[in-house]
């Protein structure tokens, strides 16, 4: 059985770090990536890396502060987030594809985490 597992979330103050994990089980997936969803908004992309180390990222939404990356071994994902905002409070959730295509669409997506709360304090 296929199984996303996030961590990593937390409450933290304005300007501070977190990083999210992601460990998948039961199979590997050639993209994996990282969606967030904030109150009364849609859940938008924010990174994705292919098993080869190819990234991808919402600029608009990262501001070059947030690094993605993946242990292939450990058949792991990770958000490593800095300088963070308010407006990062979001509940962040992981994602898997196995098939090429679009990687930014919710829809491209098969497989979802169950979601780890992201709270940002001003």
């Amino acid at each position: 059985q296929v199984q996303l597992v996030e961590s990593g979330g937390g409450l933290v103050q304005a300007g501070d770090s977190l990083q999210l994990s992601c460990a998948a089980y039961g199979r590997t997936f050639n993209t994996m990536g990282w969606f967030r969803q904030a109150p009364g908004k849609e859940r938008e992309f924010v990174a994705a890396i292919t098993w080869i180390g190819a990234i991808t990222y919402n600029t608009d939404a990262v501001k070059g502060r947030f690094t993605i990356s993946r242990d292939n071994a450990k058949n792991t994902l990770y958000l490593q987030m800095n300088s963070l905002s308010p407006e990062d409070t979001a509940v962040y959730y992981c994602a898997a594809k196995s098939r090429g295509g679009e990687i930014t669409p919710v829809s491209a997506y098969d497989h979802w985490g169950q979601g780890t709360q992201v709270t940002v304090s001003s």
